[in-house]
């Protein structure tokens, strides 16, 4: 039996990947990897290493995590070095924690390497800190798309009236509801807000505009995106970079 490595691949510049991941990439057997992984990382991987797609994608057939946790498992079985490629970081929504036990109830090893998450880099690639002194002193990092299964919401819509920064992770179909609980939760119509799309690579589009008009302004923008509400946002006006 082979060793998994749950790997994270950043958040799309091939250049933010950890040296640890572009290493394990370049050695691995066989690589598992999702639809955000920017596939120039596959360029790199050795000659005759396996390649699975696995990737999902809202609207389009994909793969059941039930069957890629299957995938990973038998792929130990017949290889010495797997490594699961993920964008970002495999425990940020990435579900790395439920392959991880997955693994660990067959005796499989793995190891864990961490990715950039898009949560902060993506930001960042768009001249918005998360956190800024004198402006906010925390940032909270919130799912935007909750498994249809749920009978009742684990998100807590009524806490983030509190003056802080939040990035919603796929929530860019849901841009409507995030958008109506936060000003129905009390978080003013004019409140600033952002949606970065494919941050962090040459095809990234930036969208300022205030809770009101933000569904309207970045409609026609592309996925992957992302949504960062709060005052920070206001700083891209001084902060903003061309990559």
């Amino acid at each position: 039996m082979g060793k998994v490595y749950l790997t994270g691949a950043g958040p799309g510049d091939i250049e933010l990947m950890t040296v640890k991941a572009a290493r394990i990439v370049q050695e691995a057997d066989i690589i598992i990897y999702d639809r955000l992984a920017n596939p120039k990382i596959l360029e790199t991987a050795k000659e005759g290493c396996e390649l699975i797609y696995v990737g999902k994608q809202d609207g389009k057939h994909s793969v059941p995590q039930d069957e890629i946790n299957e995938i990973i498992y038998q792929a130990a079985l017949k290889h010495e070095k797997v490594v699961r490629l993920k964008g970002g970081d495999p425990f940020v929504f990435g579900r790395g924690g439920e392959e991880a036990i997955y693994l660990f109830d067959r005796d499989i090893k793995f190891e864990i390497i961490p990715g950039i998450t898009s949560s902060i880099s993506v930001p960042a690639y768009a001249g918005i800190p998360v956190t800024h002194r004198g402006v906010t002193t925390s940032f909270r990092v919130v799912t935007g798309h909750e498994s249809p299964d749920k009978r009742i919401s684990q998100i807590e819509w009524e806490s983030f009236l509190n003056d802080e920064t939040l990035v919603f992770l796929m929530g860019f179909h849901n841009i409507k509801l995030i958008t109506r609980k936060l000003m129905k939760y009390g978080k003013s119509k004019d409140y600033p807000c952002a949606v970065i799309s494919k941050g962090s690579t040459p095809d990234q589009e930036v969208v300022v505009s205030t809770l009101e008009n933000i569904v309207e302004d970045s409609k026609d923008m592309p996925t992957p995106a992302i949504i960062v509400v709060g005052e920070v946002v206001k700083l891209r006006e001084k902060i903003k970079w061309t990559y």
